[in-house]
Parts: structure tokens; C-alpha cells; sequence
């Protein structure tokens, strides 16, 4: 059987096996790219802690006060670890306790000032990593490589 382009069906099949295992190699090299990222914007952060701590910061600076359960769930990271992680950033003065003034038995964390200047600081870092990666591509590049992101992300059709 010929398909449209004049090709044998098994040959269409061929290339299109082939493309999608060359996106699955490009995915798995953005996905290694992002965790390296992620790695270093925690070292600048701060270089004593794994990023998990970090992304407990980011949360924090991008949602503000919560409790513990709420961060650990919010993050997808156990209590248990969320709590042990949180006592580090606190003890290391990057994330303050305080009392829940709705539920006198809880407790709201929050990033400390350090902690605020430090995260905007390694923010600030993983932007510049990603401004270098884009430097030369031209606005059609920038605008298509997002439309087929949305897309793939199921964002838009």
C-alpha cells in the first residue's frame, strides 16, 4: 500500500518511529538540562542544601506563608521530609516559624528577608542560564518553539 507522499506504508511508519524516538532524545536532554539547572540555582541559593530545600523556597516566595502540610503536598514531597528540610531553611535563617493566627496550634513558614534575597538571587541566576540558551534565535523561533510547547503540553490546540 502507497500512502499519500508515495511512500510503502512501512517506510511512513519507519520515519515516523524514527521521529518520535529523536523527540523522546531531545525530551530527555531538556529534562537532564532542567535537573542540571535546578541543581545549580540550588547551589546559589544556598550550597549546603539539596534542591529540595529549594524548591520548598520557591514555593514560599511564590505563594507566600502556608503550613507544612501544605508545602509538602504543594511540592508532591513527604511531611516527614518537608519538615526535616523546612528545619534546615530555618535554622539556617533562609525561613522563619511562626504561629498560625487561625489555628493557634499550627504554624505558618515563611522566608526570612535572607531568605527572599537569595531566592531572587538564584531566580535571577536561572534566568540569566536561560537568556545565554536563547541568545541568538530570532522572534518566529522563540514564538514557534512556544506554540509547540502549549501544544504538547496539551495547552492549546
Amino acid at each position: 500500500m502507497e500512502t499519500p507522499e508515495n511512500k510503502p506504508l512501512s517506510q511512513t511508519a519507519h520515519d515516523r518511529k524514527r521521529l518520535v524516538l529523536a523527540l523522546g532524545e531531545q525530551l530527555s536532554a531538556l529534562l537532564s538540562a532542567s535537573r542540571a539547572l535546578t541543581v545549580a540555582t540550588s547551589a546559589e541559593f544556598h550550597p549546603e542544601l539539596p534542591p529540595a530545600a529549594f524548591h520548598i523556597a520557591h514555593w514560599l516566595h511564590a505563594f507566600g506563608p502556608a503550613k507544612v502540610s501544605g508545602v509538602a503536598e504543594a511540592v508532591a514531597m513527604d511531611r516527614s521530609a518537608t519538615s526535616r528540610l523546612t528545619a534546615r531553611l530555618i535554622h539556617l535563617g533562609l525561613v522563619e516559624a511562626h504561629p498560625d493566627p487561625s489555628d493557634g496550634r499550627g504554624t505558618l513558614l515563611n522566608l526570612s528577608h535572607q531568605g527572599r534575597t537569595r531566592i531572587r538571587h538564584a531566580i535571577v541566576h536561572k534566568g540569566d542560564v536561560f537568556r545565554q540558551r536563547i541568545h541568538g534565535w530570532n522572534d518566529e523561533d522563540l514564538g514557534q518553539l512556544t506554540q509547540l510547547l502549549r501544544r504538547f503540553n496539551g495547552l492549546s490546540a
